[in-house]
């Protein structure tokens, strides 16, 4: 039975299209519930990192809660010379992925559906965090992100909303929107889900060729390095810190590491202390640095735009004796294509845990 057999209760089975603000109006007043209402904005072209927000949502909501999946293309966070018009449209794969996977309906409007009588005047500003990075190389970018999701918050009215952490600064803005403009909803994120070869899901990722792939697979890489030697120097510290005598200081636990005859963790110890004395971001971002060089001068090569070590809370790049929780962003061109991918990191875990 359709949502739409409106002489009926309805029955929530394949996930239905609604293409209109009454039909979406219609389905929210019959088949939403209170307290559990969820929604997960996309602009298509899903993929398995969508599936897994769509599944997160029902998993939230229970199987009587109403999920519905936004898919619309959104003109206000296009630049010029970004790829609006040939961003991929694939409804009828979208809505096949979003029933699959739990959706109750697919809300996909047209642009006149969203923004009748044009773009809209009045636009929602990121404030300082949306002119960093993402902001800074697309301009406008989360004023066009934060207009159109504050409308959607409204056209849903959902208890929850899920977006991706591969998007992470897309997420920190949108989670400051709904802080500062007492939004009553739950901005939930949900952990990047990667292909078997470690590229994040994009729905650009389909516009690589398959050298254009191979370059691309820098960006994980870089991550991925930058992690590890987060776990290596901090693992370092954590057992010099245990060793008779250490004294707290980097330098004493090298020297004690060396009297163990412990050479290579010794000048690894050394080296993290002479980037920071317990902190080691330079440390961190070097390692990333390393993988994005040789990427550099691959065929094709990748065109890095930023690699930054920042705080969540204001996404400003960290002081290397920084404590806590970071996020290693980057963004890079392979051929025509941007892409962007991130990685949550945490300094003095190892101290924090002894």
């Amino acid at each position: 039975m359709s949502l739409f057999d409106r002489n009926g209760p309805g029955r929530r089975g394949p996930a239905e299209l609604v293409p209109t603000v009454d039909d979406l109006e219609y389905v929210r007043a019959h088949f939403g519930k209170p307290g559990r209402n969820a929604v997960v904005m996309t602009m298509g072209a899903l993929h398995e990192g969508h599936a897994t927000l769509i599944r997160a949502a029902r998993e939230r909501v229970g199987k009587d809660g109403f999920v519905v999946v936004t898919v619309f293309v959104n003109p206000l966070q296009f630049g010029a010379g970004e790829d609006l018009d040939r961003y991929p449209r694939t409804l009828d794969a979208d809505l096949e992925l979003a029933s699959a996977n739990g959706a109750s309906a697919v809300f996909a409007p047209s642009a006149d559906e969203v923004y009748p009588g044009g773009q809209p005047q009045v636009r929602i500003t990121a404030g300082p965090m949306g002119d960093l990075l993402e902001g800074a190389s697309r301009p406008g970018h989360f004023d066009g992100v934060l207009t159109v999701v504050a409308k959607l918050l409204h056209l849903t009215q959902p208890d929850l909303a899920f977006f991706g952490e591969k998007d992470a600064q897309q997420l920190a803005v949108i989670r400051r929107m709904a802080r500062d403009l007492n939004f009553p909803v739950e901005i939930v994120g949900v952990p990047t889900v990667r292909e078997t070869d470690g590229l994040a899901l994009s729905s650009r990722n389909r516009y690589l060729s398959a050298r254009e792939r191979q370059t691309a697979l820098a960006l994980s890489r870089a991550l991925f390095a930058a992690r590890d030697r987060l776990a290596a120097q901090e693992a370092l510290h954590a057992r010099a810190a245990a060793l008779p005598g250490a004294q707290g200081r980097a330098e004493t636990r090298a020297e004690a590491l060396s009297r163990l005859g412990e050479a290579r963790a010794a000048a690894d110890a050394h080296a993290v202390a002479q980037a920071s004395d317990g902190g080691g971001a330079e440390a961190v971002r070097a390692a990333a640095r390393t993988v994005l060089d040789v990427a550099a001068k691959a065929e094709p090569p990748l065109v890095l735009d930023y690699l930054a070590l920042i705080d969540p809370a204001d996404f400003t790049e960290v002081e290397d004796t920084h404590r806590g929780d970071a996020i290693l962003a980057l963004a890079a061109r392979v051929g025509t294509t941007r892409l962007i991918d991130n990685i949550p990191l945490t300094f003095g875990a190892q101290g924090a845990a002894t």
